[in-house]
């Protein structure tokens, strides 16, 4: 049971997230993302005769939404039964960094610095939720695809335009740590 309980290293979890590949392949799909399950979101709530991007029969892709519902039950078992309540181990390196940035509570996933309700109408919590939120959401449409999408499937099947996107998420991500958290997280 320890095993189940505790962080499996990457050789385990590695290949198994790479089985999405073959499998995928097996029953005819070549997305896999959660941008391709919001997009059957959007499909079940707009008639099949509007074309906003493109026509999309969310029946076809009823796997997205099973898919989508067992990452959110997988979230809460995990949440809620298979941890000890001991607080995140990140490295030391990482630790100094966020409490330079002000970040010391380090006992939950959302640290109480940046994420609590009296800070809910700031400035700094605007703009980590909302224009945050939009940049995901828009890259996500942008790219074609999400990080899992791409950096999954897309490379896996040799295409150009992930490998671009991948190297963009990746570029995105390190100016977003380096440069733009440290000035939100100022204001």
């Amino acid at each position: 049971m320890d095993f189940i309980f505790s962080s499996w290293p990457w050789y385990v979890s590695g290949p198994l997230i790479g089985l999405m590949v073959p499998a995928m392949l097996y029953i005819g799909n070549k997305s896999f993302g959660v941008s391709s399950t919001l997009r059957s979101m959007c499909s079940m709530c707009v008639p099949l005769h509007v074309d906003l991007y493109r026509k999309n029969d969310w029946k076809n892709d009823i796997w997205n939404l099973v898919f989508l519902a067992g990452i959110l039950m997988g979230g809460i078992v995990a949440g809620n039964f298979m941890t000890d309540g001991s607080p995140i181990v990140l490295g030391e390196a990482t630790v100094e960094r966020l409490s330079s940035m002000g970040i010391t509570d380090l006992s939950s996933l959302l640290p109480q610095e940046v994420f609590n309700w009296d800070d809910v109408f700031t400035l700094r919590l605007f703009i980590i939720a909302i224009v945050g939120g939009f940049f995901v959401g828009f890259g996500a449409r942008y790219a074609g695809g999400c990080t899992s999408g791409h950096a999954i499937m897309g490379l896996s099947l040799f295409q150009l335009a992930s490998l671009i996107a991948v190297i963009g998420f990746f570029i995105g991500g390190l100016f977003m740590t380096y440069f733009m958290l440290p000035t939100i997280l100022s204001l």
